[in-house]
């Protein structure tokens, strides 16, 4: 798999996790942790991106 394709792939996870955290944000009931978690994983997935962007861009 080409390190584009898989940046791609991050990227449609990190667009998943922020609909589902929109739609769990706004339904009553809501579970804090649960939110956190997702965020956490949202936050992480931003990461993995800009750190395969960064070493893609250096070769």
């Amino acid at each position: 798999m080409s390190v584009e394709s898989h940046i791609n792939q991050l990227e449609n996870r990190r667009r998943s996790l922020k609909s589902k955290l929109s739609e769990i944000s706004t339904s009553p009931g809501i579970d804090h942790t649960e939110i956190a978690e997702l965020k956490r994983q949202k936050l992480w997935l931003k990461d993995e991106i800009s750190r395969l962007r960064d070493e893609n861009a250096m070769h």
